[in-house]
């Protein structure tokens, strides 16, 4: 019996999805610097003014600032140009995401103050140089699922379908090696929390000089995490090889359990199984608003659009601000919060079927001027909006790259949600720190396991 037409044409646009990853002409690269920026905005602000021309970005610290130092916030003269709140959502809601709204409609405190657009994201010149190289050169391989041609910086800085678009998030600039405190809390609708101490090591070859994707052994971030507290969780460890091309050679990972002073596999630290100590608010997939393979969903590109999204987050990274400043029942403290009006991707996944994953759909929303995920909405499996996710994020002078500072998910239907990234009390991330691919295999694990 012949398919449905509607069929066919499904079938056809999922086909050319991921086919039509392949690099642009030189001529549309030529774009790049020019009317686009070096990594495939549009340089140009929107036709009302409230969106501004890019202009670089942050090229240089505030004054005072010196390494080592929670980032000063380079716009604190910037006054609240309006509030956002459930009095008046409506007014705004062509330009909130669903998640937000159900925000709005849940929490009677919750609300968004939003300020002036700043277009501050910025990335080093290497990474400019090497997403013109790649505008010419990248291709998706494996049915989206990895990527050729590409070295060091964005890959497809002109995308031309939603693979492509999450494969620039995957691959953004971050340094090449990272120490971080991670930490996270997940309070009760009530509010009450108690804080898991995540020191996190990372090594991304890609972005090592002279790199490229086919040198790099398909590994394309070396991941180690120990739980330094509370006392219950304290020495459990983490190693993760996230592979490049998952299609080639799943995700590797190991774990090590102080109790039991034993190295074994986990192959579970994948998709949907719940992320460390998260009291099932996060799966491990939403790391980093998405990590891993993309094989379980089907990716459609909805276009572009403007919307309020939260933007340099640094009132929320202050060290001036501590635990019980921040939460809140329900949500974190939205005074220490910002939002802007920014053009964002809308890249949307549905899951495949025969695919098993606890979201049926999620929706992202990705920066244009960093490709950076600052919203995600999350649907289960009976179409229903379940979760809300928002990036705060700020400009890293001393890279520079911009990223998020702080994830927050918000579970809309138990009321709960939890803050991954504080670090206010902790030191700052180090982008300098120094180690190497044999510090991350499975027998090191052995030997830095707390015994």
């Amino acid at each position: 019996m012949p398919l449905p037409s509607k069929t066919i044409a499904a079938l056809i646009s999922a086909l050319l999805a991921v086919s039509a990853g392949a690099a642009v002409s030189p001529e549309q690269a030529a774009r790049l610097g020019r009317d686009l920026t070096p990594v495939g905005a549009e340089r140009a602000g929107n036709a009302d003014g409230t969106i501004p021309e890019w202009t670089g970005g942050i090229t240089s610290p505030p004054a005072g600032y010196r390494l080592g130092m929670h980032h000063p916030d380079p716009f604190a003269a910037d006054r609240v140009l309006f509030v956002i709140d459930r009095s008046n959502y409506k007014q705004y809601q062509d330009r909130l995401s669903p998640g937000q709204i159900a925000m709005f409609e849940r929490y009677e405190t919750y609300k968004m103050p939003v300020y002036p657009t700043r277009r501050s994201a910025s990335f080093p010149e290497r990474t400019y140089e090497f997403t013109k190289r790649n505008a010419t050169t990248a291709r998706l391989v494996a049915d989206g699922d990895g990527v050729e041609g590409a070295a060091e910086g964005f890959p497809f800085p002109i995308p031309q379908n939603a693979y492509e678009v999450m494969w620039n998030h995957k691959l953004k600039y971050k340094g090449v090696a990272l120490l971080r405190w991670n930490n996270q809390v997940a309070p009760t609708a009530t509010g009450a929390y108690n804080v898991v101490r995540l020191r996190e090591e990372l090594l991304g070859l890609y972005y090592k000089p002279g790199a490229t994707v086919e040198e790099i052994n398909n590994i394309l971030v070396y991941f180690f995490q120990v739980v330094e507290g509370p006392a219950r969780l304290a020495g459990n460890i983490l190693l993760v090889h996230e592979t490049l091309n998952q299609r080639l050679q799943p995700r590797q990972a190991w774990v090590y359990n102080p109790g039991q002073r034993r190295v074994r596999r986990a192959p579970n630290i994948a998709y949907d199984n719940p992320g460390t100590a998260s009291d099932g608010l996060r799966t491990n997939d939403m790391t980093d608003m998405f990590n891993g393979a993309m094989d379980r969903f089907n990716w459609e590109l909805i276009g572009k659009r403007e919307m309020y999204v939260p933007y340099n987050s640094y009132k929320v990274h202050s060290d001036k601000v501590g635990y019980n400043d921040l939460v809140r029942p329900g949500h974190i403290n939205p005074d220490l919060l910002r939002y802007e009006l920014h053009r964002v991707w809308v890249v949307d996944a549905r899951l495949k079927q025969g695919m098993r994953h606890i979201n049926g759909r999620r929706t992202f929303y990705f920066d244009e001027d960093s490709w950076q995920i600052l919203l995600t909405d999350h649907y289960d499996n009976q179409g229903r909006l379940w979760r809300h996710s928002e990036a705060h994020s700020i400009n890293y002078y001393e890279v520079p790259t911009f990223w998020s500072t702080l994830e927050v998910h918000h579970d809309l239907q138990s009321g709960r949600y939890i803050a991954v990234g504080i670090d206010n009390q902790e030191k700052v991330n180090d982008f300098s720190f120094q180690t190497t691919p044999e510090a991350f295999s499975p027998q090191a694990l052995r030997t830095r396991g707390v015994r």
